[in-house]
Parts: structure tokens; sequence; C-alpha cells
């Protein structure tokens, strides 16, 4: 695909780490993409420059966007309404780690309104022109911690959760209308994200049948698949990449 036939995906939170894997992916698979992002400013725009070198017939742009703000996501959507959007990759994601006793309400809420809610507006805007056209796709980004129980992940893994309910739904209220939606739960991918947890990566490693972290092309691969015809009869999933962390009991013989 090249030119006006390209298809438009956006990418939330694409100007690094996974995200910006996705993008590439998307782009190699000839998509035309734009993705958002809150901080990265120098980072967009590397990433853009990377994109047009590599693949001068694309389109790509790049939208400042806050999703925690309410208010400029309400105005984004509504800008994007009936733009011929044909996918939707909710990437971006804000972490709350505390023990469930101790749960944060504001700081919870917070993080429900950037990994959950921003996505449920954002596909409100979206999805109605993906149906007109009988053909859309739709991928969020999870996580294991929605799939398993882990101390200190109680509220980040509450958002994961409902972003995997609503995704289910969303997917059976469309598939009559070619839209497919679905859900990656990756494990634990090496980014920037998990350098502060650097001190303990050895022993998380060792817990992980595979024996090591992600790659971020391993989990963009599986969604750009999820975003092509070949899947177009993959909808309402929830599909691990984890290494094995998932299959696994958990309990280890000492």
């Amino acid at each position: 695909m090249s030119g006006p036939d390209q298809r438009r995906v956006l990418v939330t939170g694409g100007a690094s780490g996974l995200g910006a894997a996705i993008v590439q992916a998307l782009a190699a698979g000839g998509y035309a993409v734009d993705f958002t992002y809150r901080s990265s400013a120098a980072q967009a725009e590397a990433l853009l420059g990377a994109l047009r070198a590599a693949h001068p017939e694309g389109a790509f742009s790049a939208h400042p966007l806050d999703l925690s703000d309410r208010a400029a996501l309400d105005a984004f959507c509504e800008a994007q309404e009936g733009a011929g959007w044909y996918g939707l990759v909710h990437n971006a994601g804000q972490s709350s780690d505390a023990l469930a006793a101790m749960l944060d309400q504001d700081r919870a809420e917070a993080a429900m309104q950037v990994n959950f809610f921003s996505l449920t507006r954002l596909a409100k805007a979206l999805v109605r022109g993906m149906i007109r056209a009988r053909a859309g796709r739709i991928v969020a980004i999870g996580s294991v911690a929605a799939l398993r129980g882990n101390a200190g992940n109680a509220a980040y893994a509450a958002t994961k959760g409902a972003l995997i309910a609503y995704c289910r739904t969303l997917a059976i209220e469309s598939a009559r209308r070619g839209v497919t939606v679905n859900v990656i739960a990756p494990g634990f991918i090496d980014t920037a994200m998990m350098a502060p947890y650097a001190a303990h990566r050895a022993g998380m490693e060792r817990q992980i049948p595979a024996g090591r972290f992600a790659a971020p092309a391993e989990v963009a691969g599986l969604a750009a698949f999820l975003m092509g015809d070949a899947a177009a009869y993959v909808t309402g999933a929830v599909l691990p990449v984890d290494g094995g962390l998932t299959a696994m009991m958990g309990v280890h013989r000492t």
C-alpha cells in the first residue's frame, strides 16, 4: 500500500519504547501512521524523520496529547471523527504501584483515565467510521498483570482488567460490521520503563520460562499482524506475549 491507498492507523503513546516499535512495524506494513505523545517531542520528531526516510511514500504525523487531560482528549477525538481511520492501537499507559490495602484513589483514578477511559473515548470517536466502512481494527495493549495476581499491582491490574472487559464487549458488538477488537497482554518488555527495576532484572528473568524480557519488536509484530487482513477472524481475544509467564503455575520448587 502506498499513497492514497494506505490504511490510516492511530497509535497512542507512539514516540518511544513499545509504542515506537508498533509505529515502525505498521509503517513497514504499508500503513499510514499517526501517533500521539505526551512529553517526548524530541523523540517524536526523531521518529518521524526516521519513518519518512525509510518510507518516503508513506504518510506519518505526530500529535501532542495528554490522555489524562479530558478536555484535550475530547477536542482531539472530535477532530478525528469522520477522518477515515482504519485502525487504533491504544498503547499509552500509566503505572500505579501500591499494595491493595494502601491504594490511593486519586492515583488509581489517574491511571484509569490514561489506561482505560482514554481508550473508550478514542474508540467512541473512531469506531463509527470503521463500522460505516465495514472494516476496522482496534488493538489495546493490556498486561499480564490483569491475568495473574501480583503484589503491588492492584490499581494497575484493575485498569487493564477493565480494558479487557470493554474490548471483549466492543468486539462482539462490532464483529458483524467487519471490525475486530483484540487485546495484547505483554509481560516484561525491554524498554526504558523497566529501568527502575534493573537491580531485580536477573531474578525476574529467572522466573520467566523463556528466561528473558521481550524485545519491543516481538510485541509490535503481533500488533501489526492483528491489523492485517489475515487476522480478520481474530476478535475478542486476549493474547499474552510473555515468554510463558502466564502459562506457568507460579509455585517454584526450592
